[in-house]
């Protein structure tokens, strides 16, 4: 598997498994690729080999989440100590979907996995990290290193702008009460209306019983500790209502938005009450496509008229198996961050005006 990195004065990007994009940065920055080649043995170990002198030079290693995800981790944590190991001067990790990013809260008796990624990486030798929509934006601590959290809302407003028609007509649409913020945002830069569905089937993991409430021992009957009558309070169950849209969608365009599809049956759930009250085109917009397990036929067969991602996470199978799957170039915002960051000028320029043309 070819691999490629940007280097101190000549440029040179080294990127693992993310190739197509990366000839596309390639092209953008006027660099040429690194000769960098990382593979597996038969023992399914990562061998990284750097064909190119690093010593003392700028390197930006571009990689990102997909359905082989640890095996990514794995490419861009040993590309990155190959690269500290060779003197290289800064290494700046490219990854436009982060793995882990959901797992960055504490759930029943697991771990901050996002925290231990980020701790590996820095280890490796990462002195800056680039990524777009962070599922949290709180995960930026978790790194000793700074974290450019890049947005992609600017060129799915201006798909919105240009590519549906009656988009006047359209309400924007949180598929959960979470997602609020964000659909409140992208109805402000557009100036519709929102709403917001409420209401699930399917309990939260974060809320499913893990025994940490567990009612306290009997009391002993001969106990010198006193017993004032006051236990430990059990814990009512969330009963959340059936599934409701709050605000008007009847006979308008609804545009839901979050910030990454992966199981798509929420997605669908929600397409078909938005269907039910009124919607006559529905759209799905979100940062990252990962669009897992059988998420294409899912949505060739729902309500749903187009789901709209960019290219953070490469889905060209999907695409080719499901005409509904609309993809957004942000190459350019990641090449321009790139620029600025080997010429050490402001990064501010890019959450204030991004530039949407070639």
């Amino acid at each position: 598997m070819a691999a490629s990195a940007i280097l101190k004065n000549e440029g040179l990007i080294k990127s693992s498994s993310y190739m197509k994009c990366g000839h596309i940065f390639f092209g953008r920055l006027g660099r040429q690729m690194g000769n960098c080649m990382v593979y597996h043995k038969s023992n399914r170990e990562t061998m990284v080999e750097i064909g190119d002198s690093v010593r003392g030079r700028d390197v930006f290693i571009l990689q990102t989440g997909t359905k082989d995800v640890n095996n990514n981790i794995m490419e861009l944590l040993i590309m990155a100590y190959a690269c500290k190991t060779s003197s290289a001067r800064n290494i700046v990790g490219v990854i436009p979907y982060l793995p882990y990013c959901k797992q960055s809260k504490m759930r029943k008796r697991g771990c901050i996995v996002s925290k231990l990624l980020a701790k590996m990486m820095y280890k490796a030798g990462l002195a800056h990290v680039i990524t777009m929509d962070l599922h949290q934006k709180e995960i930026q601590g978790f790194f000793e290193c700074p974290v450019d959290n890049l947005r992609a809302s600017p060129f799915l407003l201006q798909y919105i702008q240009e590519s549906i028609p009656d988009y006047r007509n359209a309400v924007i649409v949180a598929r959960d009460p979470g997602s609020a913020k964000k659909a409140t945002s992208y109805a402000e830069r557009l100036r519709l209306g929102i709403a917001v569905i409420h209401g699930e089937q399917k309990m939260n993991e974060d809320e499913q019983a893990d025994g940490r409430n567990s009612p306290p021992p009997p009391q002993v009957e001969h106990s010198r500790i006193m017993d004032v009558g006051v236990g430990v309070p059990a814990l009512a169950a969330k009963e959340k209502p059936p599934i409701n849209v709050v605000g008007d969608v009847g006979g308008r365009i609804a545009i839901m938005v979050d910030d990454m599809i992966d199981d798509v049956a929420s997605f669908v759930a929600a397409a078909e009450v938005l269907k039910d009250r009124g919607a006559y085109k529905i759209y799905v917009m979100a940062t990252h496509g990962l669009l897992s397990s059988d998420a294409p036929r899912l949505i060739d067969d729902s309500p749903i008229d187009e789901v709209v991602v960019t290219n953070t996470v490469p889905h060209e199978i999907q695409k080719m198996q499901c005409h509904k799957i609309k993809t957004v170039d942000i190459s350019i915002l990641l090449a321009e961050s790139i620029r600025r960051i080997h010429n050490n000028e402001s990064m501010s320029y890019l959450f204030r005006n991004v530039t949407l043309e070639d």
